[in-house]
């Protein structure tokens, strides 16, 4: 028997059982679907690591954390760290000025604009955040289950509640944990083929309506996201969502118009009311969830402190116990 189950199989659960595996625990995984792929929301995300960006609009908690995430990434995927820029057009320039208020680890840049990325036309200033990062989400996952398999570590096809299961179990399962205070935030997201185009880092375009940001992928491809709706609609993406988000690229640069649109995604988002993730400790279980938008971000810092309070009974300050 196992010294701990984790229940869920995206990025949370997926760090949970790197970090106990990596504590000398013996680790069971489980999931309803198996391994990682687009029945999860992991699937679709960005894989931006910008906590100075995040600042913007989420909690000290996050970007503190945050901070920590390249780094422990690095230690099983590829990260890019060539930092993020924020953009903003020119009738919404006083958008940039108040993303600057809001946040900290960035720097105005003009002239030096052309050099960071010499392929996007138009731009007069933006921010650049220099110690961000980001990663291809795929990927991470798949190289994350092969570093767990390296371990004797390997993702069950099986569906179990913590009632199901004996010893200490960590349900990761996101929205399905039905736990009280918990929504869905719905996000989608389209990907872009544009091999003519060059872009080397993470865009964000700051909109009074239609946000928007653009991370690159391999192979000419261009991630678009995302929407963030209070709504637990499981559907597709709309049509209203993919022209705002066609739109705000085309208003970027043009010539995404001519992209091929390879893909469309959309799914829930688990977050409490103050979007903030947590470790919730109830018995023998301990509940990781609330990721929100953070998924990548905040796994591994989640995972270190449910490493921490299994194997040595510490408490970090994003565990909460009833």
């Amino acid at each position: 028997m196992a010294d701990v189950t984790v229940i869920g199989a995206g990025v949370a659960g997926l760090w949970a059982a790197f970090a106990l595996s990596g504590a000398g625990l013996s680790v069971r995984l489980l999931d309803r679907h198996g391994a990682p792929g687009p029945h999860g929301c992991s699937w679709w995300a960005g894989g931006m690591l910008a906590p100075f960006c995040e600042g913007a609009v989420a909690e000290p908690a996050v970007v503190r954390h945050g901070r920590d995430a390249a780094a422990a990434w690095a230690s099983v995927t590829e990260v890019t760290h060539r930092g993020s820029l924020v953009v903003a057009l020119e009738r919404d320039r006083g958008e940039l000025d108040r993303f600057a208020r809001r946040t900290e680890g960035h720097r105005t840049v003009t002239t030096e604009l052309a050099e960071l990325e010499p392929d996007l036309p138009g731009l007069r200033r933006a921010l650049f955040f220099d110690g961000e990062a980001h990663l291809d989400p795929r990927r991470a996952l798949t190289d994350l289950v092969a570093a767990l398999a390296a371990r004797g570590v390997a993702v069950e096809t099986a569906e179990a509640t913590p009632a199901d299961l004996p010893g200490p179990v960590i349900d990761a399962r996101g929205l399905a944990a039905d736990l009280p205070g918990l929504r869905g935030v719905r996000g989608e997201m389209a990907v872009l083929c544009a091999p003519d185009i060059r872009l080397t880092r993470p865009l964000r375009l700051l909109h009074p309506r239609h946000p928007l940001y653009i991370v690159p992928r391999e192979g000419g491809l261009y991630m678009l996201g995302a929407t963030q709706i209070e709504s637990a609609d499981r559907r597709g993406i709309t049509a209203r969502s993919l022209m705002e988000l066609l739109g705000a690229a085309y208003a970027l640069d043009p010539r995404l118009a001519e992209a091929e649109l390879v893909e469309t995604g959309a799914d829930l988002r688990p977050a409490f009311a103050d979007n903030v993730p947590r470790l919730l400790v109830r018995g023998r279980v301990l509940h990781l969830n609330g990721l929100f938008r953070h998924g990548y971000l905040m796994a591994p810092a989640l995972a270190r402190q449910a490493a921490d309070w299994i194997t040595e009974g510490i408490r970090g300050d994003l565990l909460h116990a009833d």
